[in-house]
């Protein structure tokens, strides 16, 4: 039986749906926390000669924010 999730959706998938569904069950406090450190930011970096450039923010965690707070 607990292989029944694998035919509907990925491994990753699954654990983003457990994750949300933990973080909703905690108390107030703690849900903050632990939604905080779900919130990723992604960066490139070009290299060229073995000198790297600089770092571009793809998404800032703050724009993470605020996008989470007007869901």
């Amino acid at each position: 039986m607990s292989s029944s999730w694998r035919n509907i959706f990925t491994y990753n998938k699954y654990a983003q749906i457990t994750a949300r569904a933990l973080r909703a069950s905690l108390k107030e406090d703690y849900r903050v926390a632990s939604e905080k450190r779900g919130l990723t930011s992604l960066k490139y970096q070009q290299w060229e000669n073995g000198l790297g450039g600089t770092q571009v923010l793809l998404k800032d965690a703050e724009e993470n924010n605020k996008e989470n707070k007007a869901r």
